[in-house]
């Protein structure tokens, strides 16, 4: 089959035409561009208990666990992680991310992070999403290879973050973390959202989806899902399906604890159940439409 292939010449992505031939027993579909994808995995991001139990019965496959996604996500309660292990059959991804703002870690922070993953892992978290920078946007190589040998003593799942969209050079970087062990990295390919990171999807997928798993996320939805997968050969998807929830205590006399847009002033986000489960079934029926 037919496959576009990039090298990399005078800092230019440089696209040749190339055949090749994949022979692999876990590959089970061959789509009309000539990508060749595993079944397809849907990663709902939760910032709570209820989202969570929320995207599992809406057709969710993975979750990610997280709070305060306004933040980008940062580390759950144990709390919400102990209950959504009771309700869920799905694979649960905690977060460790102390605060906002970046991820360049103080050492106290950085001991933070530890205790939160291994206390996450304790109490039976699938894996670990996690990112260490540099200040210049180098991958932290002590820092994620001692949060990766702790993820993997556990026999758990170690995922590297969106850290990676601000790092200098995705592909030394994404090199590197196969080099430390990873499993998988989440990505836009380095912009603002997965569709306009499409063509660096595409070439992070080609050259390394054989030794980590790409896990494609921001801005994706069922509109677009399909051109995205058909596109870059991704096949695992994460996305927030984010609604809205009023709350009318979050702007009351002169005080406001609102921290969304005007719009959405006195609401809060939430895993929407219509978003995840359309979502979920155009993926289904595209995979139908391709047996």
């Amino acid at each position: 089959m037919k496959e576009e292939n990039f090298s990399k010449k005078s800092g230019e992505l440089i696209f040749i035409e190339r055949t090749y031939t994949i022979i692999n027993s876990d590959v089970n579909r061959t789509f009309r561009n000539g990508v060749v994808m595993l079944k397809t995995v849907v990663e709902v991001c939760a910032g709570s208990y209820e989202d969570a139990w929320n995207a599992q019965v809406s057709g969710a496959s993975r979750i990610e666990l997280n709070s305060a996604l306004y933040m980008g996500g940062l580390t759950p309660s144990l709390g919400t992680l102990l209950l959504t292990k009771k309700v869920v059959s799905v694979p649960v991804i905690a977060m460790v991310r102390p605060r906002g703002g970046g991820f360049h870690y103080s050492d106290k922070e950085k001991e933070v992070m530890w205790k939160d993953a291994e206390i996450m892992l304790e109490h039976d978290a699938d894996g670990i999403a996690f990112g260490f920078l540099d200040n210049d946007g180098d991958i932290d190589v002590h820092a994620s290879k001692s949060m990766i040998n702790l993820i993997h003593s556990y026999g758990k799942e170690a995922v590297y973050h969106r850290a990676f969209d601000c790092v200098k050079d995705p592909f030394v970087s994404m090199e590197l973390l196969i080099s430390l062990g990873v499993d998988r990295v989440l990505t836009s390919g380095l912009e603002a959202t997965a569709f306009e990171g499409k063509r660096m999807l595409k070439k992070l997928q080609f050259q390394y989806g054989d030794q980590i798993e790409i896990l494609a996320g921001s801005g994706i939805h069922s509109d677009n899902v399909i051109d995205l997968m058909e596109y870059t050969g991704i096949c695992q998807i994460h996305s927030s399906c984010k609604g809205w929830k009023y709350d009318g205590t979050a702007i009351k006399n002169h005080v406001s604890y609102a921290y969304a847009l005007e719009k959405h002033a006195c609401e809060y986000d939430v895993v929407d159940p219509s978003v995840v489960q359309k979502l979920a079934e155009t993926i289904n029926l595209w995979e139908h439409s391709h047996e």
